[in-house]
């Protein structure tokens, strides 16, 4: 039985490709060596999870929101060198040539490995997004003091 500390949990605030892709390869690399990994996105971290698809908020401000920034882990752009949306492909074409998971496939590995998805409530209100706007991976919408309380008993906490 694993140690009750032996646990890990991932802040996701940012929504840049490559900020992202080390918030998947650090939480799988947790949970494949057997810790309790949670992975926690928030404000524009939460374009990691969203499905892609324009969501439907009732406000005006929102609906602005929901088109302006569909999210989507296939939209991420890199945090330096996106080059108006080109830089995404150019990162995919190099990390297809070196035998780098995509995005994609480490958030699979990410759910197979049981890491935990959780959305913020406070960023999903303020943005407009539903649950249904969130991939079905997300399986727990929380506020920050159930994330504080889970990095509590945690052996490792990173901002992202």
């Amino acid at each position: 039985m694993a140690e009750d500390n032996n646990k890990a949990t991932f802040v996701v605030i940012s929504g840049d490709m490559d900020k992202v892709f080390a918030a998947f390869i650090m939480a799988t690399g947790c949970a494949a060596a057997g810790m309790d990994t949670t992975l926690f996105f928030t404000f524009w971290g939460l374009n990691a999870i969203k499905t892609g698809k324009i969501a439907k908020p009732d406000s005006f401000l929102g609906k602005m929101m929901a088109v302006m920034n569909r999210g989507g882990i296939n939209r991420l752009n890199p945090s330096k060198f996106s080059f108006a949306g080109i830089g995404r492909g150019l990162f995919k074409k190099m990390m297809s040539d070196t035998n780098v998971a995509s995005l994609p496939e480490l958030r699979d590995m990410a759910r197979e490995l049981c890491v935990h998805f959780q959305a913020c409530k406070m960023s999903m209100d303020v943005m407009g997004i539903s649950q249904e706007d969130l991939i079905p991976e997300v399986t727990d919408i929380v506020g920050v003091a159930t994330m504080v309380n889970n990095a509590s008993k945690s052996k490792i906490q990173m901002f992202i």
